[in-house]
């Protein structure tokens, strides 16, 4: 695929010239996105008229306007662009410079042939199918009557309430492994429901505390009222991070959809550099990633790597097996170099092999780095790293709304069952 030609239109005496290319640039890293950014300066009406120019400085992307507005008279002036808060400035939003890139990379995304649509069928059905099933309350009560189901809970989920996950986390412990608690709940629809959410894990941290487990927690911006109000979700987190800081507890931040990436890292950011105790997630199967690990590098701040399991379009996510892989590697090994002290989270045998292998080679000892890994998936692989010396760390979800989380995290990759089905029979216990 040839590469995405970006341009920077501008007259020799612009002022925001090099302002509009420092935002394009930082879009493009932003978005992972690989091109080389050509200066075309224009200093008469002709030249103007000839690459149809309505002012300085004008970004585009394969030859079109990332901001086209309705005045197309050609004009040698500065270009005054209407800001997302209604200001006026000199150069165009972020927001349309991002939008007008994932429209091109989406335009330049190979279609499918016959065949490979037919292939994706059974995945768009069976994606339905779960996400229709997680709306349904009969379906929800017939589930959790079915003694497989229940079994395939209780291998996958650590209980529905604090005391039964609390059983779990002590055995876990005395097993060698650390843990993180995530207490179940999809996004909330009011800031009552928000703040419920937070007295739970308030309550879950006084509790690790009081029985000197560890006290790590993973929680959802959602849950916090993410989607209701980012202000309130802010104070809503806040309280959770206030009570972690007392009891010298940390707080992963989970990652979610590409919507919401940017607005979890502002806030993410903002607790740890107020707090420091704080940790957020990059998924490697977004094309930002390795720029948002640069600046989370930057900022010392501990990542946990992963390689994503929502549905995303081909203009922010890699759609290989193989691109999203080489990124997880290749962000592996940044971290491993200059990141603090850095959560490997996979299954993949290959690649921890391969993180052993770097970690060495490198010098990087195992007291700087830690593997995360789901509850109830792998044991065996979990029990042999703690054997070679590395640590451990299980994420261990918990709560009665286990139905719908397991079933929405099916319909974001469909795939997850097969590997679901695979990770058991190769451990071969039930």
């Amino acid at each position: 695929m040839p590469t995405l030609r970006a341009e920077l239109l501008f007259t020799p005496d612009c002022p925001h010239a090099d302002r509009a290319e420092t935002l394009l640039r930082h879009v493009l890293a932003t978005e992972g996105v690989t091109a080389p950014i050509e200066r075309v300066p224009i200093d008469d009406l002709d030249h103007a008229a000839g690459l149809g120019f309505h002012g300085s400085p004008t970004i585009r992307l394969d030859g079109i306007d990332v901001a086209p507005g309705s005045d197309d008279s050609i004009a040698l002036a500065c270009r005054r662009y209407a800001q997302p808060d209604g200001t006026i400035d000199g150069v165009p939003p972020e927001a349309a410079i991002r939008d007008a890139l994932h429209a091109r990379l989406a335009a330049r995304a190979p279609r499918p042939g016959p065949m490979a649509r037919a292939r994706e069928v059974p995945g768009h059905v069976m994606r339905a199918g779960f996400v229709w099933a997680s709306q349904r309350d009969s379906l929800e009560h017939l589930t959790k009557r079915l003694p497989l189901t229940r079994g395939l809970v209780r291998r996958f989920i650590a209980g529905e309430d604090l005391p039964s996950v609390l059983t779990s986390l002590t055995r876990l412990h005395e097993a060698g492994f650390a843990t993180t608690v995530d207490v179940l709940g999809e996004s909330v629809t009011s800031e009552a429901d928000a703040s419920a959410a937070s007295d739970r894990y308030i309550e879950l941290l006084s509790a690790l505390v009081e029985r000197g487990l560890d006290a790590n927690v993973s929680l959802k911006l959602t849950q916090m009222g993410l989607d209701i109000d980012p202000a309130a979700c802010r104070r809503t987190v806040g309280r959770v991070v206030d009570r972690a800081v007392a009891s010298g507890a940390f707080v992963r931040v989970d990652m979610e959809d590409h919507t919401r990436t940017e607005a979890t890292l502002a806030i993410a950011r903002e607790l740890f550099q107020r707090h420091g105790n704080v940790g957020v997630v990059i998924q490697s199967y977004l094309r930002r990633s390795a720029a948002d690990v640069e600046a989370l590098i930057a900022d010392g701040m501990r990542v946990r790597l992963c390689k994503g399991a929502y549905n995303e379009p081909a203009s922010v996510a890699f759609s290989s097996k193989a691109e999203v892989d080489d990124s997880y590697v290749r962000l592996t090994e940044r971290l491993l170099r200059d990141g603090t002290y850095p959560a490997i989270a996979t299954h993949d045998e290959r690649i921890i092999a391969h993180t052993r292998a770097f970690a060495a080679r490198e010098g990087i000892g195992p007291e700087r780095f830690e593997f995360q890994m789901l509850y109830g998936i792998r044991r065996d692989l979990q029990e042999g790293l703690i054997a070679a010396g590395y640590r451990v760390r299980v994420y261990v979800p918990f709560g009665r709304e286990w139905y719908p989380y397991f079933m929405r995290r099916l319909a974001e990759r469909p795939a997850n069952v097969l590997f679901i089905i695979r990770n058991l029979v190769r451990e071969g216990r039930r």
